[in-house]
């Protein structure tokens, strides 16, 4: 029983070591870039015809419609899965009766 335990212990001591070889020696350091500076040289689309205005209004509101209709199927498939639980749970309480 000693030895099992001198072993297991002596194994844990190995694989713990191996781990920390595994790792990397040396952290790798990414200096952050400053979003000040990036977004002062980005420039400012200008809306210059309303025909674009009511085009990007048209894809947004088709974008919405699109996202209702999946909404809805969501929805649908939760009251479904919901059911099914219901239905699960029922059946398990009639299995522990029998």
């Amino acid at each position: 029983m000693c030895a099992m335990k001198i072993l297991l212990i002596g194994l844990s001591l190995s694989l713990a070591a191996q781990v920390v070889e595994a790792q990397s020696p040396t952290p790798i350091v990414v200096q952050a870039t400053s979003t000040a500076s990036v977004a002062s040289t980005l420039p400012v689309p200008a809306v210059k015809d309303s025909h674009s205005v009511e085009a990007a209004i048209m894809l947004l509101d088709q974008m919405k419609a699109a996202n209702d209709e999946i909404l809805s199927k969501q929805k649908a498939a939760l009251e479904r899965l919901e059911e099914m639980q219901q239905a699960a749970g029922q059946l398990k309480i009639f299995a522990t009766r029998g």
